[in-house]
């Protein structure tokens, strides 16, 4: 398997992402329905890049609970607890989980047995609400760095602002 680090250097990394976000822009504009705009940006982002090998979000249902929404790729767990895994870990703390080896990560879920790196990313309102995380699965080990962090952490900001009066529950 061909490491991420050859397919793609940092800078073609940002100019992908710089292309990406603004034809999720263009595609975006006017939009005021969440799932669809989920399902566009997975979309979107599943194909962009090739060591992305699952994209999707998880809603957040409940104070506690994640649920899958749009995502691109093979099945993802239907339901994951803030107290499991590295999406429940991003829910729960309201940060960005980066994870070059998810058999190190404490506590992951393997939704996937193929899925060597993943990234996740909390959708927060302006207000820090929780819409939903964004999570980003690769079979590549350490597929994501800081590039893949920055584009997805601005990416997650734009929603959560364009969506902050979304009901999440």
């Amino acid at each position: 398997m061909t490491h991420p680090a050859t397919i793609a250097t940092t800078t073609d990394r940002a100019a992908t992402y710089e292309a990406v976000l603004a034809r999720i822009d263009a595609l975006l504009d006017g939009e005021t329905d969440w799932i669809a705009a989920m399902a566009t940006v997975a979309c979107e982002l599943h194909h962009a890049f090739p060591y992305y090998h699952w994209t999707g979000f998880y809603r957040a249902v409940s104070d506690d609970l994640l649920v899958i929404g749009p995502y691109q790729g093979g099945h993802g767990c239907l339901r994951i607890p803030f107290s499991k895994g590295v999406c429940g870990a991003a829910a729960r703390e309201r940060r960005t989980q980066l994870v070059p080896d998810v058999d190190a990560f404490p506590g992951h879920i393997a939704c996937s047995s193929t899925t060597r790196s993943e990234i996740v990313v909390p959708v927060l309102t302006p207000a820090g609400d929780l819409l939903a995380v964004l999570d980003v699965d690769s079979d590549d080990p350490a597929a994501f760095d800081a590039t893949d962090q920055q584009y997805l952490e601005r990416l997650c900001a734009r929603l959560g602002r364009r969506f902050a009066g979304t009901p999440v529950r």
